[in-house]
């Protein structure tokens, strides 16, 4: 059986200001360092990191892969965020200002990455994190939330928020994936966006 946990980064300063980020690369806030630090404390063991390529997941990874000794980090730029597009960078009411009704009605601006292309390229870094491990095992990747929202839609979960350092357990057992539990692994410091995508 492998036991893989999918986390949220620690908070961005982009988190931090409201702006959907989606590929852009802010750094980690004070917080989300402070996040990440918590987290390492309640992380338990790993047999091995895997990270997505944008900084604050990068740098998430990285401060609890040196605080429990596991490492270094195996980069994956297939566990980055989803591309918003237009919205990159912009907060909520700058969206409605340039977009108007986008958000209310769900469309999605030039360069938005759909759901079906954002679940093939995940699906296939899940496959090469369970053909590195053997199928065996336990792992942390730490990602975006785009990420985890989409691999839970894709196993029937209805849509539910998650913060920085919120993390969802994905099983395989030989055969297929299965959804575990949510936990979060820095209770006391999360931060919930106002979107989904920030």
């Amino acid at each position: 059986m492998l036991n893989l946990l999918l986390a949220r980064h620690g908070q961005s300063e982009w988190n931090a200001a409201g702006r959907w980020q989606g590929q852009a690369d802010p750094p980690l806030s004070d917080l989300g360092l402070s996040q990440a630090q918590a987290a390492a404390q309640q992380a338990g063991t790993f047999d091995a990191i895997f990270a997505s390529d944008l900084v604050r997941a990068l740098h998430t990874a990285t401060i609890i892969s040196t605080a429990i000794g596991i490492g270094p980090v195996i980069i994956d730029p297939r566990l980055k965020e989803r591309d918003a597009g237009e919205y990159s960078g912009l907060t909520r009411d700058e969206i409605e200002a340039q977009f108007p009704g986008a958000l209310a009605e769900g469309r999605w601006p030039a360069g938005w990455e759909p759901d079906n292309v954002l679940l093939t390229r995940v699906s296939a870094a899940l496959d090469a994190i369970l053909d590195h491990a053997g199928g065996v095992g336990d792992i942390l990747a730490v990602a975006h939330g785009g990420v985890i929202y989409t691999l839970e839609s894709h196993h029937g979960q209805p849509h539910e928020r998650i913060g920085n350092l919120g993390g969802r357990w994905f099983h395989h057992d030989g055969s297929a994936w299965h959804l575990g539990e949510r936990i979060e692994l820095a209770p006391e410091s999360v931060t919930i966006d106002h979107e989904d995508m920030v």
